[in-house]
């Protein structure tokens, strides 16, 4: 059984949804799926609730049954268990981060969230998790090509999560439903995206449990946040890439118009 957490502690990041969304597309994929709701406000068990389905069982538990759940839900044939967890430093994240195999650290492409995110990481890496970051609410439209170049070498870095998740109303509609976007609107762009993230997961937890197994040289790889350190102490290519990215989109300033050049109407306002 392979345990995906989903962790910051900035609220407002997508954690709820993208577990929902990862939840289903994992299920469409073939795995036996429960999702584990840390969060006192118990948005998936709502979710579950709004699904009218038992395909995907979502259960809220506090971090002291967490642990003795997990041991149950192995012993059921579950396959993959999601966990959401609250926007704060808790018991519950805390539980989180040690009980995972791999740990998604969601942030939406402000300075609020990547600083929010440097917090959870430290956590993360003294927990000595596998992890890797997930852009999420992005634009949805053409990257430049330097935002781009950056997310391509720390998606090769182990750093980023492929794809970046755009902002789309499909994630809306469907959590409202207890639906994943993949089943509300197959053939869109959200659900492509959800279907990728799926995968770029699913090949991380496979790495881990071969690493694990000894049938994976583990000196071939080092781990990710043994690569994601080299990023940015050799290159600060993380820190370039989320200044790119935080650029993306800014309207460029221009210069107020000369009083002699303006318009009559505004002459009126700058003389």
């Amino acid at each position: 059984m392979q345990i995906v957490a989903f962790v910051t502690q900035k609220g407002g990041a997508g954690k709820s949804t993208l577990a929902s969304n990862v939840a289903v597309a994992a299920h469409q994929a073939g795995e036996r799926v429960f999702v584990c709701d840390l969060d006192p406000l118990q948005s998936l068990v709502k979710w579950s609730r709004a699904r009218k389905a038992s395909d995907i069982p979502a259960e809220h538990m506090s971090a002291e049954k967490f642990e003795p759940a997990l041991l149950r839900l192995a012993s059921e044939g579950v396959t993959l268990v999601v966990v959401d967890t609250p926007a704060s430093d808790t018991a519950q994240a805390d539980a989180a981060i040690r009980a995972a195999d791999f740990c998604v650290i969601p942030a939406r492409p402000n300075a609020l969230d990547i600083w929010a995110s440097e917090v959870t990481l430290a956590k993360v890496r003294a927990s000595g998790k596998s992890f890797a970051f997930l852009l999420n609410q992005c634009p949805p439209a053409q990257q430049s090509a330097r935002v781009e170049r950056g997310a391509q070498a720390l998606e090769e870095m182990g750093a980023l999560l492929a794809p970046m998740v755009s902002t789309r109303v499909d994630y809306q509609e469907a959590v409202r439903l207890g639906l994943g976007v993949v089943e509300l609107n197959p053939k869109g762009v959200a659900a492509r995206e959800m279907a990728k993230l799926w995968a770029s997961i699913g090949d991380r937890l496979r790495d881990r449990a071969l690493t694990a197994a000894g049938e994976k040289d583990r000196t071939a790889r080092s781990p990710y946040q043994d690569l994601f350190d080299q990023a940015v102490k050799a290159s600060g290519v993380y820190a370039d890439f989320v200044n790119a990215f935080l650029q993306f989109g800014r309207p460029k300033a221009t210069p107020p118009a000369d009083a002699d050049d303006a318009p009559p109407e505004r002459r009126r306002h700058i003389s």
